[in-house]
Formats: C-alpha cells, sequence, structure tokens
C-alpha cells in the first residue's frame, strides 16, 4: 500500500526558472497589455472620472491622510460621518506603496496630476507581477510549452483587467497577486522547504489585507492536509505551513492594531478571531506532524478532519458572532436594503440576469479549467501531487464565486496552468493529426478560456435581444460616472470647507476632490451616516431637517444620475425626494447650484 501512495502522491516538481527569451516573452506581452489597458482607459474614461469606484477614490482619500501625517494605526476618516468620524477597516499594507509612489509623484507633479500618476503606474506593477507568477506557476505544473496560455490568457480575462486598469487602486488587485503566491508557494514546497514557510506567511498577509481573502488561505490549508493524507512523509512541510501561518498571523494583528487593542474582537478585518483560527491550524498542524502517520491514506485524511472539527469548534466558541460574516452585526435594514442591492454581492445564478457577459465570461473558463485539472489529476500521475493542490485552489475559491460574483477574481487565475494544460493536449491531437476537427479543437481551446470573446459574444447576442435587466444596470452603472468625474466637482471646491449631506456613493468623491466634510460613504463600519443619508433623502422632510440640524450641515449635494435619487423615498409624500421630483424643495434648502452636474443646496438652520 505504501507504494501505491507514493505512485499517487507523484515525484516532486522540477523547477522551472524563466529563461532569457522567457522573459523576453513576458515583458512583449506585458508592454502590449499595459499599453492596451492605457489606450482603453483612455477612450472609456472621455468626460468620466479617473478613480471610477468609489472604493479607489476612498483609498486615495486615505493615502492622502496618511502623507499628511495621519497615524499608522489611525484608521478614522475623520472627515467621514461628520462631525464624528467613521473607522474603516482597511489595511496599510495596502496604503504604504500606494502612499510612497504618491510621494514620488508629488516631486514632479501638482497634486492631482500626481494622484494619477501614482493611479496608474500602482496597477501596472501588480499586472506584471501577476503575469510572472501565472508563467512560473504554469511552467511549473505544464512546463515551458505552457508558456505562452500563461501569459496571454490572464490578459483575455475581463475579470483580470476590471482589476488593473488605471486608477483600480482597492485591495482587489492586491488579493489576486497574492493568491498566486500562495498558489506557487504550495507547489514549491513539494520540492522546497522554504516554500511551505512562504506559503503560510502569503495566506496570513492575504487576510491580513483583506478578509475576502478566507477562500484562499482555506485553500491553502486543505492543500497542505490533502498532500500530506496522499502522501505521510509530507509532515514536515505540513509543520513549516502551519507555523508559518500561525506567526504570520499574529505579527500582522500586531501590525494592524495598537497594542491596547489586540485582544479587540472583529469580524471584517484581522483580529483574535483570526489569529485565534491561525494558531488553532498551527498547533494541529504541529501535533500531527509530529505523531507518527497512520499508514492509510483514509487513516490520515480523518485524523485531519477531526483536527479541522476541533480547530474550527474552538474558534466557534469563543466568537460566535463572526459565524453570520462581516456584516453580521449591520442593521438589519441597511443588510435588507443596501448590500442585498449590490450587483457585485449576488450569488453567480443571479448575476445571470444582472451581469450575463462578464459571468459567463468568468464561469465558463473556471468550469473547464476545473474539468482539465481533473483530467491532468488522473493522466500525469508523476505530478499528481501537483495538480491535486491547484485542484483544491479551483473548488475552494469557486466555491464563493457562486455565492457572490464578485468571488471570480479570486478562482478565474487559478485556471490558467489546467488551460494551458488542455491548450497543449490540444495542440498534440492537431500534430498529430493535422485535420479540420483537430484543427478546430484547438481553436475552441483558447477560445473557452478567453474571457474576452465569450464577453463579446455574449454581448452581440444580447444585443439582437429587447433591452432588458442587464441593460439597465448597464446604463445605470453609466449614467453616474459624470457625476463623478472631477471637473463636476469645480464649483463644490470654490466653496469653504463644510459639512455635507450627499448621496452615498458620492462621498467618497467629494472627500477625495474636495476639502469638504460628508456624512455617508458606502463603507459598512459608518453606519450611523449612511442610515442618515437614507433617512434624509426618504423620511419626511422635518426629520431630514433634523437631521441637519444634529449633525451642523451646511449643505445638501447630490446629482440625478445617483441610485438614491431614485429610491422608493421618492413615491412617498414630503420627502426630500418627492418635494425634490416636484420642483417644490423644502423652504430650509435654497439652490446655490451654478450649472455644473452637480446640485448643490445652501441647508438653513
Amino acid at each position: 500500500m505504501r507504494s501505491r501512495e507514493k505512485t499517487f502522491s507523484g515525484a516532486p516538481l522540477a523547477a522551472a526558472r524563466l529563461t532569457g527569451r522567457d522573459w523576453l516573452w513576458l515583458c512583449a506581452i506585458f508592454a502590449l497589455a499595459a499599453l492596451t489597458i492605457l489606450l482603453r482607459a483612455n477612450m472609456n474614461r472621455a468626460g468620466g472620472p479617473f478613480f471610477g469606484d468609489t472604493d479607489d477614490a476612498m483609498r486615495m482619500v486615505v493615502v492622502r491622510d496618511f502623507l499628511a501625517g495621519q497615524g499608522w494605526y489611525d484608521l478614522v476618516q475623520h472627515r467621514l460621518n461628520t462631525p464624528y468620524g467613521a473607522e474603516i477597516h482597511w489595511s496599510r499594507l495596502v496604503d504604504l506603496p500606494l502612499a510612497l509612489l504618491l510621494a514620488l509623484a508629488q516631486l514632479i507633479a501638482t497634486p492631482s496630476q500626481a494622484l494619477v500618476l501614482a493611479g496608474t503606474i500602482w496597477p501596472l506593477l501588480l499586472l506584471a507581477l501577476l503575469l510572472w507568477l501565472s508563467a512560473r506557476i504554469t511552467i511549473e505544473l505544464v512546463g515551458r510549452q505552457g508558456l505562452l496560455p500563461a501569459l496571454v490568457l490572464p490578459v483575455l480575462s475581463p475579470a483580470i483587467l476590471a482589476e488593473f486598469n488605471p486608477g483600480r487602486v482597492d485591495h482587489h488587485n492586491v488579493i489576486i497577486v497574492l493568491t498566486l503566491a500562495v498558489l506557487f508557494a504550495s507547489l514549491v514546497a513539494l520540492r522546497r522547504p522554504l516554500g511551505a514557510w512562504l506559503a503560510g506567511m502569503f495566506a496570513a498577509t492575504a487576510l491580513a489585507v483583506a478578509i475576502e481573502a478566507l477562500p484562499v488561505a482555506i485553500a491553502a490549508i486543505l492543500a497542505f492536509g490533502f498532500a500530506y493524507a496522499a502522501d505521510g512523509d509530507r509532515r514536515p512541510a505540513l509543520r513549516r505551513f502551519g507555523l508559518g501561518f500561525a506567526g504570520a498571523m499574529v505579527l500582522h494583528l500586531m501590525l494592524a492594531r495598537p497594542p491596547g487593542r489586540w485582544l479587540e474582537a472583529a469580524c471584517d478585518m484581522i483580529s483574535p478571531v483570526y489569529v485565534l483560527a491561525g494558531l488553532a491550524v498551527g498547533s494541529a498542524y504541529l501535533f500531527i506532524s509530529i505523531v507518527r502517520a497512520p499508514p492509510q491514506a483514509w487513516q490520515r485524511l480523518l485524523l485531519l478532519a477531526l483536527a479541522a472539527i476541533v480547530s474550527t469548534g474552538l474558534v466557534i466558541a469563543v466568537y460566535p458572532q463572526c459565524l453570520g460574516g462581516p456584516y453580521a452585526a449591520l442593521d438589519p435594514w441597511l443588510q435588507r436594503n443596501w448590500i442585498a442591492g449590490i450587483v457585485e454581492a449576488k450569488p453567480w445564478h443571479q448575476s445571470l440576469l444582472d451581469l450575463p457577459a462578464y459571468t459567463l465570461a468568468v464561469g465558463i473558463p473556471i468550469l473547464l479549467g476545473a474539468c482539465a485539472a481533473i483530467l491532468a489529476l488522473r493522466q500525469e500521475p508523476e505530478k499528481r501531487l501537483g495538480w491535486l493542490i491547484l485542484l483544491t485552489f479551483i473548488l475552494a475559491t469557486a466555491v464563493v464565486m457562486l455565492a457572490q460574483i464578485r468571488g471570480a477574481r479570486l478562482v478565474v487565475l487559478t485556471v490558467t496552468p489546467a488551460a494551458a494544460w488542455l491548450i497543449l493536449r490540444a495542440r498534440e491531437a492537431y500534430i498529430e493529426r493535422p485535420r479540420i476537427l483537430p484543427a478546430l479543437g484547438l481553436v475552441a481551446s483558447w477560445l473557452s478560456f478567453a474571457g474576452i470573446v465569450i464577453a463579446l459574444a455574449v454581448t452581440g447576442l444580447l444585443g439582437l435581444l429587447p433591452d432588458g435587466r442587464a441593460q439597465e444596470v448597464t446604463t445605470a452603472r453609466a449614467s453616474k460616472l459624470p457625476c463623478l468625474a472631477s471637473g463636476s466637482f469645480a464649483d463644490l471646491r470654490g466653496l469653504p470647507p463644510s459639512r455635507i449631506m450627499s448621496p452615498i456613493d458620492l462621498g467618497a468623491h467629494i472627500l477625495l476632490e474636495t476639502q469638504h466634510e460628508v456624512v455617508a460613504a458606502p463603507y459598512h463600519r459608518n453606519e450611523d451616516g449612511v442610515l442618515d443619508a437614507f433617512r434624509f433623502l426618504s423620511r419626511p422632510a422635518g426629520e431630514a431637517h433634523d437631521i441637519a440640524r444634529k449633525r451642523g450641515l451646511s449643505l445638501f449635494v447630490t446629482c440625478e444620475a445617483m441610485p438614491e435619487m431614485h429610491s422608493a423615498g421618492l413615491k412617498q409624500p414630503n420627502t426630500v425626494l418627492s418635494l425634490l421630483a416636484a420642483g417644490t424643495p423644502p423652504d430650509w434648502l435654497e439652490d446655490v447650484s451654478l450649472g455644473g452636474p452637480l446640485k448643490i443646496y445652501a441647508i438653513a438652520r
């Protein structure tokens, strides 16, 4: 039985470094991709904002405040939830390199130009690192012949292009790169001890950047566990990963919180909740690596399952409040009427109605990639352990995509090695029989993993159908972009600093473009501000005026294309929304707009 298990586990993967020719391919494809992205962004953003997403705008607000002297541990946005401020849960690990780029850019450019320069360089640097990781992972599993698919397919994925555009400075692209780093280190661990240490540390770092990386950490934990189950001699790798993961979790907690808050539980960022989980994993893997490995694979798997049950039970017993996820403590009304309406947070099957082109463009390659990984697992016994690790990453992260479509960005690049393997098999079939069917199979193998091609095909088909939900979502997204363009805030910039009520999705850009303070931006930790923004628009005008007086507000700023301006309050009598729609604003609002896309009202005390 022992020899059979050795056959299953396979020989360690051979080291495969990039040669000079490989680097030329990488640089050429990166240069072409970067040029395409820059040209595409320049054409698509005519009249729109450079930082198109509210999270990108808020990230640059945070970075700018950090450069201006705000403390490392001070995560309060003092101009948000005016006049009280609101703490957000973002990691300084992303702020630090952006702050360095912004500081360097300010040496050669104006403040506004420096923001654009830093916001352009950062995602392109990450894209270069992503392509290198994609190449190394694919060569590790498939061999050097898989290099071309490894470099081309990522830049043909809409999920990737969306996260590496100029202006995309939020943490999502960092998490994508860290996902590949964890996968690469896990594969390297099959042949080098350092890989296991790095896999644990990278997984902890991804969690420290954002809790959305939890599936990545789980995938790594499972991958090392399954490798041990397949081959009991992999106990040292199990130990190194567990200790690296646990130690890095403790270190990241110390970096994220001041000592007085190390024991403060939080479900939406690194805290004792996740550190306890990391310590439980490290302790369990340390114990399993010390005891003698059971002789049968199923026995080792059972041992791992028992350790998982004990570790999970411990974390749930100590912190049961996090069972509901990072939004568990959020006001129920906001969960129903705000969070539930976020398109990117909907399950994959529901997203077929709202974002059909994107949903199919990421879903089809992921499904085919999982199938290809299973085939490779069966057909390549000498690399079976590596394919098992890859399949674990694909399936563990794909579960998140099925629950929330935005999780696709975590999984879509993990399928690249499997896609390359399938393309090479199709190429071999064509070389053996250069006929029409093998040729079509080769072309299909490329097109099936080219998400942009799938998206264009779906978009073309939708264009033949009557307008539906997908067209409404696309139109609504595009219509609000002029509201967020830098030039739209010229009138506001000319006014003295004031406290402002605005629609939620306008708040972050007001903070970025002006020196004013705002009540709300779309962040769940600013629960009071978000609730007051909804109440201001949709409750009777007298209640709205009370909110304005309580907060000392001077201005109400809005834009007709903002989704909140078309919410349920529009149909209720005597609300700010219904009165504005009727052209009879409350007598305590005075229109002082100067003709731009933003409507500015002075609030009488």
